[in-house]
């Protein structure tokens, strides 16, 4: 793809530009392509044993997205560039580097900034401003969103009370600029949809929204999960671990999550996070990223 195309450009044409969805019109002089149910994203925690290697570094993960996967779009963990947040020079050269490749930088994954929820008031302040740099960072980089927690402590209803003030406060700060705070279901209470979504309506705010992730329920009914969050949904996670010969994903199924996330109305990015240990991390990309082409033929 052009190097010089411009990021309005690229979202509208260029997830759509896949051989398989391509059909001809029946005048036979022109082929069109079929814009696809949903769109393929990367999550850089599927490279973090690289990444935590030095295998690669944060700022090649733009190039290794299009050159190996030829995916359009990226999702950063700020572990992997965690005191960057506010280096211009450094957030340029992300810049550079995914305008170079023509990757859209979708979204920013926020951990290890305090509880958004925390019971002490002080704390709890200081988490959400320790958010704001993600924030501007994520605003920089042309991202729609950064991803936070939802951590908190007590009992459920203080905690949803908790984590709700927290997302609030952060939520009016993002706004200022453009961006939006998401909420994955990421272990704890978080991973009860229906908890989740009773923070999400306590919050009551336009920038506030979820990222239902495939994989992170834990004593909660994953299906009935991810079509609680998708409501409220500005981004999906597919997490994948482990495939069978006929490359289905043996540890949920796939095509009735997908279902789930287009009967919601969602038509958006669905990012590829692989955690599973059998498979070689760019083996188990190239895994998922078959998958979820296959689906979105199926679901065309």
């Amino acid at each position: 793809m052009s190097t010089h195309l411009s990021r309005r450009s690229f979202l509208v044409t260029g997830a759509a530009a896949a051989a398989s969805l391509v059909t001809v019109r029946p005048s036979g002089l022109f082929a069109q392509a079929k814009k696809p149910p949903f769109t393929i994203s990367l999550a850089e925690w599927s490279l973090h044993r690289e990444l935590q290697k030095k295998v690669i570094d944060n700022l090649d993960f733009a190039k290794v997205t299009r050159t190996v996967f030829d995916i359009d779009a990226i999702e950063y963990v700020n572990q992997f560039f965690k005191d960057k947040a506010e280096d211009s020079a450094y957030l340029a050269e992300l810049n550079k580097r995914a305008k170079d490749y023509n990757v859209y930088q979708h979204l920013i994954m926020v951990d290890g900034e305090g509880q958004l929820g925390d019971p002490d008031a002080v704390a709890r302040r200081k988490a959400v401003e320790n958010h704001y740099r993600w924030v501007t960072a994520a605003k920089t980089l042309g991202c729609a969103s950064i991803r936070v927690n939802a951590a908190s402590k007590g009992t459920p209803e203080e905690q949803m009370k908790l984590a709700a003030d927290g997302l609030r406060r952060l939520c009016e700060f993002a706004d200022q600029h453009q961006i939006n705070v998401i909420v994955e279901n990421h272990g704890g209470l978080s991973s009860h949809g229906d908890w989740l979504v009773g923070v999400m309506k306590l919050v009551n705010h336009p920038r506030c929204g979820t990222l239902p992730d495939f994989g992170n329920f834990y004593e909660y009914d994953r299906y009935k999960g991810v079509a609680e969050l998708m409501a409220y949904a500005k981004g999906v996670s597919a997490k994948t671990h482990d495939f069978d010969a006929q490359g289905n994903e043996t540890t949920k199924d796939d095509p009735r999550l997908i279902k789930i996330v287009l009967d919601a109305g969602y038509h958006s990015w669905v990012g590829i996070e692989y955690e599973g240990q059998k498979l070689p991390e760019r083996e188990g990309i190239a895994a998922s990223l078959r998958l979820l082409k296959k689906m979105q033929a199926q679901f065309a």
